[in-house]
């Protein structure tokens, strides 16, 4: 394992720049570039920085790195507003031969909600030398066989890219053979060994080659192969590939079986120095995994699964051996063609899962992204939500799309939605993916207590104990929670209301001679902030008992009255 010092880091400093692009003030992208095997805790960029914020954004902000598989690579420092390596970064185990290699991944922050997409490009350092499939392999070659006579072909893999991927090829020693560095059609070199002088087996019947294989790195790596040589007697014609390279396609998913190509060499001698076989030419145990050759009819079949998202191009050597000893060597490069077998997956990078009801048009809602392994067309994702809710979606960055408010939020009409995600590509026919999810719409105090009615009438008997209960009212608010808690208050002196439950009492002992009707309001007030309020009239009739015996009001009416009445 290699590490890069800190001092050393500085060098190839890590570079950031902000891409010239905005959508609103909620999404950029910020692309770096650090060398593989820095240690833990290794400084990549000044996040914060570069995004033009103060470092405690992104702690309120409750920054995090989401979506993707690179979290586990680079990490967050919300206290600096730093990001630094998280973990050990092998270019080679991340990207093999693909460059650049880069780890993507988005920055979520919240209050107001911000997506940024944050690209770290990861530069090859020279820690892989070249190496060959085999450390030592045997060859034969005929006495007779003239210089120029291709011996073998055979390559080293280096894992590394760039300057420090495979540079050439040298031999030692050079006394009969020589060779010649080749590349193939996408760029790969490879050694194709050659008799550069007459041999006599006689003299030497045995030989010992060194092949080396260096990379153009710096400080150099390499790797060699020993190729022992033994020398035969004579078989004047080497087999003839009808030509140099071969190209094929095959689709992915085919079966078993499928014939990918058939490859013919010819060989001018007869008999059994005649008679060619083929074979695969120092392949990986993956391609005999994957292809079978016959050795008799040079047919390339399918043996195993072909996965145009894990390999897209095959390329490999093939040899056509006569019975004599004597063989050349061709390439066949294989096209893996794409078909539309996978379906597009959603994830669910942020989300708020209840909103208020007085939401403006526009919120944000929730961020999803949306990705097909396919290739092309088979690879292109629409992204929609199901109709008739005041949501929408809208496209924000590639493969990501933002769920807004659309429309009038009313908890009381409606307190939830089930909204789902459909993601479809464009394949034939076409595949797709469903995502649900919840959301639940909170009060506001937007409703004020409604009475049952607006007046309401009732009875006492005059001379009533003080505290006796009258009769109730009650009012209700469409409001849930806190807002939806009403409380009664009266605005007279002569009764009292209970504030929860509506019962009103009586304070005074009423008298009918004095006070014959109340009419006064109440108030019902709900516990919103600030709270909302409606009236009701209230008319409470005072009942006449037989408490008071008759005054006479003049004394000779009276008089008169009892005279006469005793007179009778």
């Amino acid at each position: 394992m290699h590490f890069i010092s800190m001092e050393h880091a500085v060098k190839w400093q890590v570079q950031a720049f902000l891409l010239v692009f905005f959508i609103g003030s909620t999404f950029c992208q910020i692309r770096y570039s650090v060398p593989e095997e820095m240690r833990k805790g290794s400084y990549v960029g000044h996040v914060a920085e570069d995004l033009g914020v103060d470092a405690n954004r992104l702690k309120l902000g409750g920054a995090r790195i989401v979506s993707g598989d690179s979290s586990e690579y680079i990490k967050l420092d919300v206290d600096k507003g730093n990001l630094v390596v998280g973990n050990r970064i092998d270019r080679e185990q991340l990207c093999g031969q693909t460059s650049p290699c880069s780890l993507n991944f988005e920055m979520i922050l919240t209050n107001p909600m911000q997506l940024h997409s944050v690209v770290v490009e990861v530069l090859d350092i020279n820690d892989n030398a070249p190496t060959f499939h085999e450390k030592e392999m045997h060859v034969e070659v005929l006495e007779s066989a003239l210089p120029g006579t291709e011996i073998l072909q055979v390559s080293a893999t280096d894992q590394d890219v760039g300057i420090n991927a495979l540079h050439g090829y040298a031999l030692h020693p050079t006394t009969n053979f020589n060779i010649k560095v080749l590349s193939s059609p996408n760029g790969h070199k490879y050694a194709q060994l050659y008799l550069s002088d007459a041999l006599d087996r006689e003299k030497d019947g045995k030989l010992l080659l060194t092949l080396s294989a260096v990379d153009g790195g710096e400080p150099q790596r390499s790797g060699s192969l020993k190729i022992h040589v033994t020398v035969l007697d004579t078989n004047d014609n080497a087999p003839v590939f009808m030509q140099h390279n071969f190209k094929a396609s095959v689709k992915e998913n085919v079966p078993e079986g499928s014939l990918v190509l058939s490859l013919s060499a010819t060989d001018a001698d007869e008999g059994k120095n005649g008679h060619v076989t083929y074979h695969f030419n120092h392949m990986s145990n993956k391609i005999a995994e994957i292809f079978h050759l016959d050795e008799n009819s040079g047919d390339l079949t399918v043996r195993g699964k072909i996965d145009y998202e894990e390999n897209k191009l095959y390329e490999i050597g093939v040899q056509a051996k006569d019975q004599g000893g004597q063989s050349t060597s061709t390439n066949v490069i294989i096209e893996v063609i794409d078909e539309n077998d996978n379906a597009p997956f959603i994830t669910l990078t942020s989300f708020s899962n209840t909103i208020p009801e007085d939401s403006p048009s526009g919120t944000t809602v929730a961020i999803i992204n949306v990705k097909d392994l396919d290739s092309g067309k088979y690879g292109k994702v629409d992204c929609s939500v199901n109709g008739n809710i005041p949501f929408a979606i809208q496209s924000s960055l590639k493969n990501y799309y933002t769920l807004v408010t659309n429309g009038v939020l009313d908890r009381e009409q409606r307190p939830d939605y089930n909204i789902t995600f459909t993601a479809v590509d464009e394949g034939t026919p076409p595949l797709s993916t469903n995502k649900t999810i919840t959301i639940k719409i909170s009060d506001i105090n937007d409703n004020a207590p409604l009475f049952e009615k607006d007046f309401y009438e009732a009875s006492i008997m005059e001379n009533n104990s003080p505290g006796l209960s009258v009769f109730s009212l009650k009012a209700h608010d469409s409001d849930s929670g806190q807002n939806a808690r009403v409380s009664y208050l009266p605005v007279s002196s002569y009764v009292s209301i209970n504030s929860e439950s509506g019962v009103i009492q009586a304070v005074r002992s009423f008298d009918y001679e004095q006070i014959k009707q109340l009419v006064f309001t109440v108030r019902a007030q709900d516990g919103g902030s600030p709270p909302l309020s409606s009236n009701a009239t209230v008319k409470i009739l005072i009942h006449d008992q037989n408490d008071n015996p008759p005054k006479c009001c003049r004394k000779c009416s009276c008089w008169d009255y009892y005279n006469h009445s005793e007179g009778q």
